[in-house]
């Protein structure tokens, strides 16, 4: 990835889901000729969510976010798929840190239960 505010916006978002959960191991997937850095997966007993990086946006997508609370409103795409849910990050818009751990907080409460 080239390091523009995208690079920024995924470091970011990673030190938040790496803080948010002691247990989380994190991976690189999916790497392929048109994106040779692949897509960052964390996963902690299950797969949690993956960072992924558009022209316009960083998409935080949650493998079970349908049946995660989300009362500060972060999920803002995919909203009408069956289990996933996703936050679309635009440059200069990072989601509210707190509530962005709480989400991933949430998400491996779930997996565990």
């Amino acid at each position: 990835m080239s390091d523009d505010w995208r690079a920024g916006t995924v470091e970011r978002l990673r030190a938040l889901i790496l803080a948010a959960e002691p247990e989380m191991v994190e991976e690189v997937k999916w790497r392929k000729a048109s994106n040779p850095d692949g897509v960052p997966t964390f996963s902690c007993a299950g797969l949690v969510c993956t960072l992924e990086t558009y022209q316009d946006k960083v998409k935080a997508t949650f493998a079970r976010g349908a049946s995660l609370a989300d009362p500060s409103g972060l999920f803002n795409a995919s909203l009408g798929a069956g289990t996933r849910r996703a936050i679309d990050v635009h440059e200069h818009d990072l989601p509210d840190e707190d509530a962005f751990v709480a989400l991933v907080r949430e998400a491996v409460a779930r997996n565990r239960s």
